[in-house]
C-alpha cells in the first residue's frame, strides 16, 4: 500500500499554474541563449545538486570543488571519502540524464537496483549490500540524539512486495500533474527505505529522473536537490518527512508534503532563473572589458568563470574553448601579468581568482543576492504577474 495522493488546494493549483508558466518561460529563454552561457550553467547545476544531496547526508564539498571533480581534475582538496561520494553520485546523475528520452524506458526492481550499485557500489558490503534490497532492519536517527529511532523503516520481509507496488504505481498513467507525482515518488521511496543505505539521495534521485523523463526541461535544470541542500530547507526537509511519523503509516494525509514540494519547485525555478538572467549580464559586462582592452574573445569564458564560481583553471579554460595546452597557458599568463587574473597554488593544482584590474561591475552583478519569494505568501508583484 503507498500514501494517497491528496487533493490540490486553490492555493496548490495557483502555485503550480506559477511553476508551469515560470518552466515554459525559462525553456524558452535556454534554447534563445547562446550556448555558452547554458553549457556552463548545465554544468554548475549539475555539480550544485550533486554537492547538495550529498551535503544532506554529511558529505560536505563546495559545488566548485564538485565541478572540478566532475571536470576531471585530480589535485583538488577533499578527503578520499567525499571524493569517491561525489564521484559516484555524478555517475549516477550522468545516467539519470541521459534516461531522459530514452524511448524504450521502463521503471523496474532492476533499474532500481542498478542505479544504486552506481550510488553505493564503493561501499557495498555483506552487511550492507548495494543494489540489492536490504536484509535487515533500518532506522533513521534522531539528528540531535541518534540513540534515538525517528523512523522505523518497514520490515524486510515487507520490501519486495512494497517496492513491486511502487513500480506499478509508477508504471501506470493518472491525470495526476508531474510534479506531484515526482513527489509522491520521492516519498513513498523514501519511506520504504529499500536500501540498507543511500536512500534518501535514491529518493531525490527518482524526483529528478520523473521531472526529466516529462521534457518540459533538460535534466539539469529539473532537479530541486540544490534547494533541498540549503541548511534551512534541508532542517524543514526532516521536519516534513518527521511529520509522517515514527513508521510507515501509508494511509494517512499528506497534503503538506506536496505543499512542501510545490514551494520547492517554485523558488528553484526562480533561483535558476535569476543565475541564467545574472550570468547573462555578467557575460556582456565581460565581453565589453575584453573589446575596450583588446582582448581576444574567448578569455571571456575564463573570466566568466572566475565571476560566477570564484575561480577558473587552466584545463577547465582549455576544454570549454577547445584550446590546445600551449594557448590556455598563454591567454592566463598574459591575463595574469596584466593584473586581471591572480593565480593561487602551483603547477596542477594551481588555479586563478579576480586580480585588481578584474572588471568590477562583472563581480558586483555576479555578487548581488537574489530574494526569494514564498509562493503561498508572497504574492508576484506587476512586474513578475
Amino acid at each position: 500500500m503507498l500514501y494517497p495522493t491528496p487533493s490540490l488546494t486553490p492555493a496548490d493549483e495557483r502555485v503550480l499554474d506559477e511553476i508551469d508558466t515560470m518552466r515554459q518561460a525559462l525553456r524558452h529563454q535556454i534554447q534563445t541563449a547562446p550556448s555558452k552561457w547554458t553549457a556552463g550553467l548545465r554544468k554548475f547545476l549539475t555539480a550544485d545538486a550533486v554537492a547538495a544531496s550529498n551535503s544532506i547526508e554529511g558529505f560536505k564539498v563546495p559545488t566548485v570543488d564538485v565541478e572540478d571533480l566532475i571536470a576531471g581534475e585530480r589535485d583538488v582538496e577533499v578527503s578520499d571519502e567525499n571524493r569517491e561520494e561525489t564521484l559516484a553520485y555524478q555517475r549516477m546523475m550522468t545516467y539519470i540524464q541521459t534516461l531522459h528520452d530514452a524511448p524504450d524506458f521502463a521503471y523496474s526492481k532492476g533499474l532500481f537496483n542498478a542505479l544504486h550499485w552506481m550510488l553505493q557500489g564503493h561501499r557495498h558490503t555483506a552487511r550492507k549490500p548495494a543494489g540489492q534490497w536490504r536484509r535487515g532492519p533500518v532506522y533513521v536517527t534522531d539528528a540531535r540524539d541518534p540513540s534515538i529511532a525517528a523512523y522505523t523503516a518497514p520490515d524486510a520481509n515487507d520490501v519486495p512486495i512494497l517496492m513491486a507496488g511502487l513500480v506499478d504505481w509508477l508504471g501506470t498513467e493518472d491525470d495526476t500533474h508531474l510534479l506531484v507525482r515526482a513527489a509522491m515518488a520521492h516519498l513513498h521511496l523514501v519511506s520504504i527505505h529499500p536500501w540498507a543505505d543511500g536512500n534518501g539521495r535514491m529518493s531525490r534521485s527518482l524526483q529528478t529522473l520523473m521531472i526529466a523523463r516529462e521534457g518540459v526541461l533538460a535534466p539539469e535544470f529539473s532537479s530541486i536537490e540544490a534547494w533541498l541542500g540549503r541548511p534551512g530547507n534541508t532542517w524543514e526537509y526532516y521536519r516534513e518527512l518527521a511529520g509522517r511519523g515514527p513508521a510507515y503509516v501509508p494511509g494517512q494525509d499528506v497534503s503538506s508534503w506536496v505543499g512542501f514540494n510545490l514551494t520547492a519547485y517554485h523558488q528553484q525555478a526562480q533561483t535558476v532563473q535569476g543565475r541564467l538572467d545574472r550570468s547573462g549580464q555578467v557575460w556582456r559586462a565581460l565581453s565589453e572589458f575584453a573589446d575596450g582592452n583588446d582582448l581576444d574573445e574567448r578569455v571571456v569564458t575564463a573570466l566568466h568563470d572566475v565571476a560566477m564560481a570564484g575561480r577558473v583553471r587552466r584545463s577547465r579554460y582549455e576544454h570549454a574553448e577547445g584550446l590546445s595546452l600551449q594557448q590556455a597557458q598563454r591567454d592566463l599568463r598574459d591575463l595574469t601579468s596584466a593584473n586581471v587574473l591572480v593565480p593561487v597554488g602551483r603547477t596542477r593544482a594551481r588555479y586563478y581568482t579576480a586580480g585588481p584590474r578584474f572588471p568590477q561591475p562583472a563581480l558586483d552583478v555576479a555578487r548581488t543576492p537574489m530574494t526569494l519569494r514564498n509562493p503561498y505568501t508572497d504574492r508576484p508583484g506587476p512586474e513578475q504577474a
